[in-house]
């Protein structure tokens, strides 16, 4: 059964992450995802929104899927965490994608929950949080 790692450990991920794909932002700022994220880039982090509708929202081009990140990647660059606000069903989908990609953290929101993917990843050496807000989480680090 999967358990989420340790507060502690949690609070590193907060600190040392620099870049966020958020998979499923919305350019609609009564939209959840919109919200966090606008309030992630207030804390410093560089969000990369990943919609298949592309565009730019919250001043950052947006990619279609997290294939495509290194369209908006500078060199040295990578992706720390994969913030997800997409309906458990397309979970297993997105973890298998981080596993080919080798994307070394993901983050599951508030409601978003696939335990047999979330163990997929972990398995796979990802560091995974899932059914958690990754705002709320920052906004209580010290």
């Amino acid at each position: 059964m999967f358990k989420n790692p340790s507060r502690d450990r949690i609070n590193d991920l907060l600190r040392t992450a620099r870049i966020i794909a958020v998979v499923g932002l919305s350019a609609d700022p009564s939209r959840p995802s919109n919200h966090v994220a606008q309030e992630l880039q207030g804390f410093g982090y560089r969000i990369i929104p990943v919609t298949p509708k592309g565009g730019t929202i919250l001043g950052e081009k947006a990619v279609a899927d997290l294939d495509h990140l290194g369209d908006v990647l500078k060199p040295g660059e990578k992706v720390d965490v994969v913030d997800v606000f997409r309906r458990p069903e397309y979970v297993a989908a997105i973890v298998d994608d981080c596993i080919r990609l080798h994307l070394p953290a993901l983050w599951l929101q508030d409601g978003v929950v696939d335990e047999v993917a979330a163990e997929k990843a972990v398995n796979a050496g990802i560091f995974t949080v899932m059914d958690r807000c990754m705002y709320r989480d920052r906004a209580v680090l010290r």
